[in-house]
């Protein structure tokens, strides 16, 4: 895969402006005297989750936030997206960006400012919602890097662009934003940054690496038809229920023997719904499939074997054309793999470093979870993006996971809890100086 960014294929020398890092010690006693009213702000997000395309007050909110500090601001963007600009005289412009939707998850932390939202979703079922993947800490961190940034203008030039996203768990906030013109209509960033909260990273510390950093990520339906009848007489019938499980285990064999070990591959079938009565034997199964990889060519391949395997199958059955399996790919709900762009992340990570300490930033690894931030680099504009990891996990915790082996909860668990005083301290740290310098960034050649 070829990506080019900003930086060019020449090494550059870097040279960054002395008074970003002469007023650090300014920088770090603002963020202290700001932390408890972004301690207010995250609890208060955190309480009020909303559902995706649901994010009507959280965007307000922070709407909001970004007109008090004097920011041009957008709102309605793509559904419920958020976009802030500030220019602050001639320079890059550096984009940021946080998610906003929870999860249909009813909370089991025992804080008491867990969330209490119940609400219907799409299918009107009543569920629980909650911030079960830290878009309230993402937020949150949003609105305390703008504060710090819009604080001490004097220290970077440039154009500030603050995007709040919406619908990012069902992967289609950043598409929408991106059609309605986010490029066009308000700014063309020369760097887009983003962080996600890790369950398994202490907080105060942050992981980043260069290239693939999240996966290509595809739902599948697979629909498989039979010849029902009475489960006393499966003679008479052709079982979807028994085609249902063989195929369940042959499709492990794409990821096994049909894909080179060397490319990472996911086939995970999630769900499967057939039947309704002990002795009835139905006319049809549905599975429902997760896919994910990085290389689009291997995600091209696991489509194409389900599609063979799944009609293979039902022509050993002795099923005829009409009833062969649908093999349907949720197209629009699609999220291509992130890719941080090398010299950004390099970048970004010096920074980082600069920030809070060398022993605080380790190397991150991929991970076969899926982020539609990649979809912001990966427009006709080609921009180069970086997402880092910020660790959120007590510290003790952490440590006695360690000592004693024990699985902490993960994200999208109902029981996930983020340490989040010291996160969004070390989350807005590392952002501020990161967009600081991109901003007072100087090349020779």
């Amino acid at each position: 895969m070829s990506i080019t960014t900003k930086f060019g294929s020449a090494l550059c020398t870097i040279a960054l402006s002395v008074s970003v890092s002469l007023h650090a010690s300014d920088l770090n006693e603002q963020l202290t005297k700001q932390l408890p009213s972004l301690g207010d702000l995250y609890k208060h997000l955190h309480q009020y989750p909303e559902l995706s395309n649901q994010e009507k007050s959280s965007a307000k909110r922070l709407a909001q936030e970004f007109k008090r500090l004097g920011m041009t601001v957008t709102e309605q963007v793509g559904g419920h997206g958020v976009v802030a600009l500030f220019k602050n005289g001639e320079g890059p412009t550096v984009m940021i960006r946080a998610d906003m939707d929870g999860l249909p998850i009813t909370e089991e932390t025992g804080k008491e400012y867990a969330s209490k939202v119940t609400t219907l979703n799409r299918n009107n079922q009543q569920v629980g919602v909650m911030h079960g993947c830290g878009h309230d800490v993402h937020m949150t961190n949003l609105v305390g890097t703008a504060k710090q940034l819009m604080n001490n203008k004097k220290l970077w030039q440039g154009t500030l662009m603050l995007v709040a996203q919406p619908a990012e768990e069902v992967g289609s906030g950043a598409k929408a934003m991106i059609k309605e013109g986010l490029y066009s209509k308000f700014a063309k960033p020369d760097y887009v940054l983003g962080l996600h909260v890790s369950a398994n990273l202490p907080a105060g510390k942050i992981a980043i690496a260069p290239g693939y950093a999240l996966a290509n990520v595809d739902s599948v339906d697979i629909t498989i038809k039979g010849k029902g009848g009475h489960g006393a007489y499966p003679h008479t019938t052709i079982d979807p229920v028994v085609l249902a499980a063989r195929m369940v285990l042959a499709l492990q064999t794409i990821t096994s023997r049909e894909i080179s070990p060397l490319k990472p591959s996911v086939i995970t079938v999630g769900a499967i719904h057939g039947g309704a009565k002990h002795n009835v034997i139905s006319d049809q199964v549905t599975l429902q499939l997760t896919l994910r990889s990085y290389d689009p060519q291997v995600r091209d391949q696991q489509i194409a074997a389900l599609k063979r395997m799944a009609n293979g199958i039902a022509m050993s059955a002795g099923l005829p054309e009409e009833l062969m399996p649908i093999v349907y790919v949720h197209e629009d709900e699609r999220i291509p793999s992130t890719y941080n762009a090398p010299e950004l992340a390099t970048f970004v990570k010096g920074s980082i470093v600069n920030a809070i300490g060398a022993e605080n930033v380790v190397e991150a690894e991929p991970v076969m979870a899926g982020e539609d931030f990649g979809l912001f680099g990966r427009t006709d504009e080609n921009i180069p993006i970086t997402i880092f990891w910020l660790g959120s996990v007590n510290m003790k915790d952490y440590e006695l996971s360690v000592k004693e082996g024990r699985t902490l909860p993960s994200l999208h668990s109902s029981k996930f809890a983020p340490d989040f005083e010291p996160a969004l301290y070390t989350g807005v740290k590392a952002m501020t100086q990161s967009a600081m310098d991109l901003f007072n960034r100087k090349e020779s050649n």
